[in-house]
């Protein structure tokens, strides 16, 4: 993929997120050290910085396109959180990481990866499930910046190895209710597990 690619994906999904999170600070961060950019030329981090009490961090990355894209389709993660931390900024890259990875490693909807430790704190939630940006809804979903070219964002939302195993046992639809009826909160370290 050239650089010029790079860019104008990165110029648009820096536009789009503009459009969706207006007058919030928005920064551009490297990944974390490591292999990254073996894999993602490029590979950066946008922080969302809330927009007033109680409102959450957002990190999005940006590469993924590019280093996977076919016919100009491709996708693009976020993950939401209650504080900025640096472990956020590393999900995101392992994430990236991987996905960039062999073809039969690319992440969508509804897959689930591990985090390898707690992901904030001492939380139960040790997974990410590859989710649609429901808090955000679908015109958050699809960042296009011409008629042949779009990332999709998906969501790494935080889970418990019993959600996933639920995932697994009834799918991705059973969990999901479960999520809608407990009303979650997605950014908790500290929710208890649904099932």
């Amino acid at each position: 993929m050239s650089s010029v690619s790079l860019l104008a994906a990165r110029a648009a999904l820096r536009a789009h997120l503009q459009r969706h999170f207006p007058g919030q600070i928005i920064d551009e961060l490297p990944g974390v050290d490591g292999p990254i950019e073996e894999r993602v030329p490029g590979f950066r981090v946008f922080r969302i910085h809330p927009g007033g009490p109680g409102e959450w961090w957002v990190y999005v990355t940006s590469g993924c396109w590019a280093a996977t894209q076919e016919g100009g389709h491709g996708a693009e993660f976020f993950l939401a959180a209650p504080r900025d931390d640096w472990r956020n900024r590393e999900s995101l890259t392992v994430n990236a990481y991987y996905h960039c990875g062999p073809d039969h490693q690319r992440l969508d909807v509804g897959h689930t990866v591990p985090i390898g430790r707690p992901w904030l704190d001492d939380s139960a939630c040790d997974h990410y499930l590859i989710s649609l940006p429901y808090p955000y809804g679908p015109d958050f979903e699809v960042c296009a910046w011409d008629e042949t070219a779009h990332a999709r964002l998906l969501w790494l939302l935080p889970i418990t190895r019993a959600e996933k195993d639920h995932r697994r046992e009834h799918g991705l639809e059973a969990l999901e209710s479960l999520f809608d009826e407990r009303e979650i909160d997605p950014v908790d370290p500290h929710r208890p597990s649904v099932v």
